[in-house]
């Protein structure tokens, strides 16, 4: 009974016959592959770790797919299979579809025996591992290339349909490349710092140094080195200042004609892809993020406008354009629906219509005041996003209703019929709570006061009359 419930955990899965044990990792492994929330998933794991494999420092944690071990170096690439893929990405359901093709087609005897490998060194070390993957990552390059590039009389358009769907086989070069110069990537990853916060002109130009190697230099190659520097930018769109460094100006068409042009389409796909997002995450009432990504879409936009002299009917131009108009249509029914939905709360309805049993949903009340937060957050970026004069005004006409009817509830309060004075109150709290989003603490506090006077002298009364 004085075993705690890791140590009882631990204890059941240790029981476990080894078949069990190894099936229990493969799908958690798998669940953490598909990128689900699975904490407990990822705390059994562990655990199943240390009895399987004992607490062996070089023996890394890994997984019993060949498949994930193959390609565990492209994971910082991968993207999910609902997004559009830019240069420097490849899709995550891609990975099944090639994986197929080279145990049948591409590379069939060297994966039978690395999988016989795998299981002849279940216990090795994580190096002893790591050269299995290599030298199988190198034959499957080699395969790739052979049939992207087929020698003269083999049919490359139905040897590339073999591989899988026209995704699969779009992905397939730069998973071949990646692949291929694995080690140039790694190397380069090893001298990027771990947070780029000013991207200025001295971390401009070591990168630009770091990246002057041939196998980075390739139009394949060179946007996934871009994505590499673009994990460690706390500003993502400042990957652009590598293009005007080595254009050695602003102008988009000479920025255009050097290989880190790339780097511009990039920054503007990654914008693009977070207005995406933040347009479902408003469709479906998510608030929670949308103020980080937001500030992330404005300053982006803002950088690449500012930084860059893109002209407005060049593709640049106009994809810039097409993003403000898409975040401006995600924004703008959302912040003109607020001032109604505060209204239903506040309003203060004749007696005749309250019972005795009327009540406001609180979650009603959670929303309301998210929403009021969530154009304060427009607002601040509202310019940039096309967005200023509607925000200016939903904001304003805010402030003035909430204002009005919290001191209308207040006064309400003192000579309310006693069968509506709950509902009352309640309006006057929800009051209040849009009070603190609209005004601060300091106002809410003294509405806050003033109701708890108005609830005071409404007691007393009775008592005085008696």
């Amino acid at each position: 009974m004085s075993q705690t419930p890791t140590e009882r955990l631990r204890e059941y899965l240790a029981q476990l016959p080894p078949q069990s044990q190894a099936l229990l990792m493969r799908e958690f492994e798998r669940a953490l592959e598909r990128g689900e929330e699975v904490a407990v998933a990822s705390f059994v794991l562990e655990e199943l770790r240390k009895i399987v494999r004992g607490s062996d420092e070089e023996s890394a944690p890994r997984t019993d797919d060949p498949a994930r071990l193959m390609f565990r170096s492209l994971e910082p690439f991968l993207i999910d299979n609902n997004q559009q893929p830019r240069p420097g990405q490849i899709r995550r359901a891609s990975l099944s579809s090639i994986w197929q093709w080279l145990v049948s087609e591409g590379i069939p005897t060297p994966v039978r025996e690395f999988e016989a490998d795998l299981i002849r060194l279940r216990k090795g070390s994580a190096v002893e591992i790591d050269a299995l993957v290599r030298k199988l990552q190198a034959v499957a390059a080699e395969a790739i290339d052979k049939v992207i590039n087929p020698e003269p009389g083999i049919d490359r358009q139905r040897a590339m349909a073999r591989v899988g769907p026209p995704s699969a086989v779009e992905d397939l070069p730069a998973i071949g490349a990646v692949l291929k110069n694995r080690e140039a990537l790694e190397t380069f990853d090893a001298k990027l710092s771990s947070n780029l916060r000013a991207f200025g002109d001295s971390q401009v130009t070591s990168m630009i140094a770091s990246l002057n190697v041939p196998a980075l230099q390739t139009p394949t190659m060179l946007p996934f080195a871009l994505t590499m520097i673009l994990a460690h930018l706390t500003q993502p769109w400042q990957i652009v200042r590598l293009a005007l460094k080595v254009a050695g100006s602003d102008d988009e068409i000479r920025v255009a004609a050097t290989p880190y042009g790339v780097a511009v389409t990039m920054a503007i796909h990654d914008v693009a892809q977070l207005t995406a997002d933040l347009r479902d995450e408003i469709k479906r009432g998510h608030y929670s993020n949308v103020a980080e990504k937001l500030k992330l879409v404005h300053d982006g936009v803002r950088g690449l406008r500012t930084e860059l002299d893109i002209r407005s009917d060049s593709t640049w131009g106009k994809r810039l354009a097409a993003i403000r108009v898409d975040i401006s249509n995600a924004l703008k029914s959302e912040i003109e629906s607020v001032p109604g939905r505060v209204r239903r709360l506040l309003r203060q309805r004749p007696d005749k219509d309250i019972s005795a049993n009327s009540r406001i949903d609180q979650t009603e009340v959670d929303e309301a005041a998210a929403l009021i937060d969530f154009v304060a957050i427009c607002r601040n970026y509202a310019s940039e996003l096309a967005i200023n004069e509607m925000t200016l005004r939903t904001y304003s006409e805010l402030q003035q209703y909430v204002e009005k009817s919290t001191e209308a509830l207040v006064q309400s309060l003192r000579g309310c019929d006693p069968r509506v004075r709950p509902f009352r109150h309640m309006q006057a709290l929800a009051a209040i709570r849009f009070c603190e989003v609209l005004f601060g603490h300091d106002y809410a506090q003294l509405m806050r006061r003033a109701v708890e006077s108005a609830m005071v002298v409404v007691d007393r009364k009775p008592a005085r009359a008696g």
